[in-house]
């Protein structure tokens, strides 16, 4: 099976990352997507994140009755920060048998090269890249195994979601109904 790994810290999760997820299950050669719940990204203060199983769980409720997308929460076992190397070598020894790709926006791709073992990575996974405003991407800027992906996109974002939260004004569709009545009732991000 060809699993694409949609990784981010979905605080909170939203349509736009819904909505490039499943171009990539159904649009593509991969098999499945899964949104991995990065515990602590490397690259962002932890101080700001809801609990990870409490995103994990507003991806569940995102991606419920999808066959093809899927919350992951394999790096909630691994030591934190999340890098994506350390998760690749833990998916390789786990699932032998399936096949994985990274799935990331342009801009993403730029700040590839500071990944830990960037080089590792870019030799043993294929590449889905989105291309975000601001941040094209030309054919010699992908990696070897890397394609780029017309994925649509919807220009809203977590700290929009969270700010609209704060401010009392509503967040619907900008979420699934089922994120919406989950942040409401557990007053997250207040």
């Amino acid at each position: 099976m060809k699993i694409g790994l949609f990784f981010g810290s979905f605080n909170p999760i939203h349509h736009g990352h819904l909505i490039i997820a499943s171009y990539l299950a159904y649009e593509t050669d991969l098999d499945k997507v899964w949104l991995v719940v990065s515990p602590q990204n490397p690259f962002k203060p932890a101080g700001s994140l809801l609990n990870e199983y409490q995103r994990l769980h507003l991806a569940q409720l995102a991606v419920e009755g999808d066959p093809r997308l899927e919350a992951s929460a394999v790096e909630f076992s691994l030591p934190k920060p999340s890098y994506t190397a350390d998760t690749l070598a833990y998916l390789f020894e786990k699932y032998p048998h399936h096949q994985f790709a990274l799935i990331m926006g342009s801009d993403s791709l730029q700040n590839f090269p500071r990944w830990k073992n960037a080089g590792w990575i870019q030799a043993h996974v294929g590449f889905y890249i989105y291309p975000r405003a601001g941040f094209p991407v030309k054919p010699d800027d992908l990696p070897p195994q890397g394609q780029i992906v017309q994925a649509p996109l919807l220009d809203i974002s977590a700290s929009l979601i969270r700010r609209r939260i704060r401010e009392g004004k509503p967040i619907r569709y900008l979420v699934p109904d089922s994120v919406a009545r989950e942040i409401e009732n557990s007053h997250y991000y207040r």
